[in-house]
């Protein structure tokens, strides 16, 4: 089992930033790939960033260039740096993990709102 949980989301001004962090813990040694979904009122779950456990990284082209995902290892924690952020960025932002055998866990959530 795998659980993770978000934290970092808040009000940020358009062109502000915010840096969300994903802690997991459990049985985390075959995890593969995390990454941050996000969805948003009225729309469906988008992909917004993944980082694979030797660093790949792909990301949404609604964010490249704005967001960084990064993990830490050590502390078993995955990061979405947030910048030059946009109103239409606003949504719950989610933790995602898998197995090699594709087996997904989801955190939580934390909102993200973008709003002047």
């Amino acid at each position: 089992q795998v659980q993770l949980v978000e934290s970092g989301g808040g009000l940020v001004q358009p062109g502000g930033s915010l840096r969300l962090s994903c802690a997991a813990s459990g049985t985390i040694f075959s995890i593969y790939v995390m990454g941050w979904f996000r969805q948003a009122p009225g729309k469906q779950r988008e992909l917004v960033a993944t980082i694979t456990n030797g660093g790949s990284t792909i990301y949404a082209d609604s964010v490249k260039g704005r967001f960084t995902i990064s993990r830490d290892n050590v502390k078993n924690t995955v990061y979405l740096q947030m910048n030059s952020l946009k109103p239409e960025d606003t949504a719950v932002y989610i933790c995602n993990a898998e197995r090699v055998s594709h087996q997904a866990y989801w955190g939580q959530g934390t909102q993200v709102t973008v709003s002047s």
